[in-house]
């Protein structure tokens, strides 16, 4: 099986390339954002081919149950700065982008083997992850975002435009995100900071896991 793993940033690339020597595994930065994220994952099924591309970062997290070093899968993926409108189609709601599905849904198959990974000091959340292109900084931003998906469990940057384009593809996708910090608990992003100079490291084995898994 051929595997594509695309992160965003170089702090990213460098410790999973440490963790992966297969040729059949290969990891891509794609660059941060949206645009930076489709492009990244179209290249890499244009040139790799693989059998599936699997999305790894950070990202920030929501809810009661998250905390920092959790891992969130994606079960489910959609915009959180898209908004189509109603003046064409009244059933194309926030977050969907007009024609295509309203929440891109992770590979059956993968979706299920990252659930049942067996991880002994890691907790895996199962979940909602939502994207869009703004670094989430603050408390009031983070409230904009969960009042419209009150169910996300983490927010980020690249996973959902790698999924629509995974989509379009036909090309089976999931994401793995280490919660890096919880906005709601967090007023200055500290705990971002905190995390790349503490636990980031060991975080990156749950998808090192996961690929030999398959």
């Amino acid at each position: 099986m051929k595997i594509g793993i695309i992160v965003a940033m170089d702090k990213e690339l460098r410790q999973l390339q440490q963790l992966f020597s297969d040729g059949n595994v290969r990891v891509e930065k794609c660059g941060i954002g949206k645009v930076n994220a489709a492009l990244g994952a179209q290249r890499m099924i244009n040139e790799f081919h693989p059998d599936c591309i699997i999305s790894s970062g950070c990202a920030g997290g929501n809810g009661d149950d998250i905390k920092v070093q959790d891992v969130v899968i994606s079960a489910e993926l959609c915009y959180h700065d898209v908004y189509c409108g109603r003046a064409i189609d009244d059933t194309t709601i926030y977050g969907q982008v007009q024609g295509l599905p309203a929440r891109f849904q992770a590979d059956p198959y993968l979706l299920n083997k990252a659930i049942n990974l067996q991880t002994t000091d890691i907790a895996l959340h199962p979940g909602l992850i939502v994207t869009g292109d703004w670094f989430v900084d603050s408390k009031d931003k983070m409230r904009e975002i969960v009042g419209h998906f009150p169910e996300a469990k983490a927010v980020d940057m690249e996973s959902c435009a790698i999924a629509q384009t995974c989509y379009i593809n036909k090309v089976p996708f999931i994401s793995f995100r280490v919660i890096s910090d919880v906005p709601l608990r967090d007023t200055d992003a500290s705990q971002y900071h905190n995390f790349w100079d503490t636990i980031a490291e060991h975080s990156f084995q749950v998808t090192k896991t996961f690929v030999e898994s398959l």
